[in-house]
């Protein structure tokens, strides 16, 4: 099982950015993005990581453009982008692997450990913690998945 890291930033800042892609045109410099949208370069090319591995945008050069996933995604409203963006997490192999985890328990369940411990296996170099706050950040936001903090377990949505 190959699994790439996610980039650890909020769902809520992708969001954004394809909000002020579209506002723009659905196509901005990145350098100059940076620059107006006040973030770091290295922190606006996380969010763009994380929008491109969603198949939200592309970056030809130095440009980022918004595709029309990432387009259908700004115009849908809440219950029908949530089911977008659940399908675009499940094409990501970190979200088959949780999904996959979950599935076979019997109740669904399983403690945040056990993604730690995956994680920490496969991706030595990254933050686990980090990592598995963020896979629930995004995994919440599209009601794939849920997490319990008094348990402190990872859960399949009922609705999955």
């Amino acid at each position: 099982m190959a699994l790439d890291p996610i980039p650890q930033v909020n769902i809520s800042r992708v969001m954004g950015l394809l909000e002020v892609l579209d506002d723009a045109g659905s196509r901005y410099d990145v350098f100059r993005l940076a620059r107006e949208v006040n973030y770091e370069l290295g922190e606006i090319l996380q969010v763009i990581k994380a929008a491109e591995m969603l198949g939200f945008v592309e970056t030809p050069g130095a440009d980022v453009v918004l595709t029309a996933v990432g387009g259908e995604m700004l115009r849908a409203k809440v219950n029908p982008r949530k089911q977008l963006l659940k399908e675009q997490l499940q094409k990501l192999p970190i979200f088959r692997a949780v999904v996959d985890a979950l599935r076979r328990t019997d109740d669904k369940r399983a403690d945040q450990d056990a993604f730690l411990e995956i994680f920490a296996l496969h991706l030595p170099a990254e933050d686990s913690e980090a990592l598995l706050k963020t896979v629930i950040d995004w995994g919440r936001y599209a009601e794939l998945i849920g997490y319990n903090p008094e348990d402190q377990e990872v859960y399949l949505d009922q609705a999955e």
